[in-house]
């Protein structure tokens, strides 16, 4: 039986809007196993990032179960939250996140240390290299160009070797050439630590990449395709 790292069973997400509650997820059912990549697919408004951050435990489902790793994040406290995020999960996002007063080794150092890591500043540093920022180690994001502060990102979220790896749009604000390497690097990152990834995209070359896209509309599962040429190559 395939080890399951992620299963959501009739997951719902309602907001409360400015007009009333809104549904934003309703009904999503889905199993990820142990080592997979699953890309999600579909028009802006379908729910894709909402789906990532709910299996992400940064959002909390109204219905339904999540479970991550044997545990059911729709059970768990904030503080039992943060903690299994930080012990299982690295999360990308769009919009890089870094905090703009720490160089790039620092960014990357800082959740280490507050994981009790005694060899934060070592492991960092690994990562800047493995994503080719060996340079730029001590540079602040300001100082960074837009796909080198996304390398420090896919750096932070690496580091911890963690078992499921997300990514919201990962290239989404990047031009071609280095959305192309942001590619290239989170699947090498993936393959290197066996992290599962689970991406949210519209890039169709970023998503064809990925063992299998799950297609979402208006809240619902609408479909889902499998990489038949990588299972075939495989």
């Amino acid at each position: 039986m395939p080890d399951m790292v992620l299963s959501l069973k009739d997951v719902d997400l309602t907001l409360q809007g400015n007009a009333g509650p809104v549904r934003i997820l309703r009904e999503i059912t889905l199993d990820v196993t142990r080592g997979e990549s699953v890309g999600l697919v579909g028009p802006s408004g379908s729910g894709k990032s909402s789906l990532l951050m709910l299996m992400g435990g940064l959002e909390r489902a109204t219905g339904g179960q999540v479970l991550a790793m044997g545990h059911d994040l729709t059970a768990l406290g904030e503080d039992a939250l943060a903690r299994f995020r930080r012990e299982h999960m690295g999360v990308v996002f769009q919009s890089f996140h870094l905090i703009p007063t720490m160089t790039a080794l620092e960014n990357v150092a800082t959740p280490l240390e507050l994981a009790g890591r005694r060899d934060a500043f070592d492991r960092a540093e690994e990562e800047l290299r493995a994503v080719g920022l060996e340079h730029r180690m001590d540079h602040y994001p300001a100082q960074l160009s837009g796909g080198e502060q996304q390398r420090v990102a896919l750096a932070r979220a690496a580091a911890p070797r963690p078992d499921i790896l997300l990514a919201d749009e990962p290239t989404g604000n990047l031009d071609g050439p280095n959305g192309q390497a942001i590619m290239d690097l989170l699947f090498g990152l993936r393959d290197r630590h066996g992290a599962t990834l689970i991406l949210v995209t519209h890039a169709p070359d970023l998503a064809a990449r990925c063992d299998r896209v799950i297609r979402l509309s208006d809240g619902l599962i609408a479909g889902e395709d499998r990489n038949t040429r990588k299972e075939a190559a495989e």
